[in-house]
């Protein structure tokens, strides 16, 4: 931040951290945006805080890119694996064992 980069790149950010300190990251991460007028590339499984920090968002599924465009667009998604990647709907057909195979 010192060399005041035009792009900050995020890995994880909020994993591991208690409620309040996601939304203090979050909180952070914007407010950088904001008075660096940087880039930030936030890459989460954190969906909260995705939606959070986000003025677009892009899925990958298994190294493809599968959305891209507005958090609004993520919240009402027309791709089913989309959907269940928000909403964190597993397969209901998986079990234990085909969960060891792969």
């Amino acid at each position: 931040i010192a060399l005041q980069p035009e792009v900050v790149l995020y890995d994880e950010p909020t994993t591991g951290l208690d409620p309040i300190n996601c939304t203090r990251i979050n909180r952070l991460i914007r407010g950088l945006q904001e008075a660096l007028n940087v880039t930030s590339i936030v890459v989460t499984h954190d969906m909260h805080s995705a939606f959070a920090v986000s003025d677009r968002m892009a899925l990958l599924h298994r190294g493809e890119v599968i959305a891209v465009g507005p958090p609004a667009q993520f919240r009402e998604p027309e791709d089913s694996r989309v959907a269940d990647f928000i909403h964190g709907r597993a397969p209901e057909y998986e079990d234990v064992a085909s969960l060891l195979r792969e």
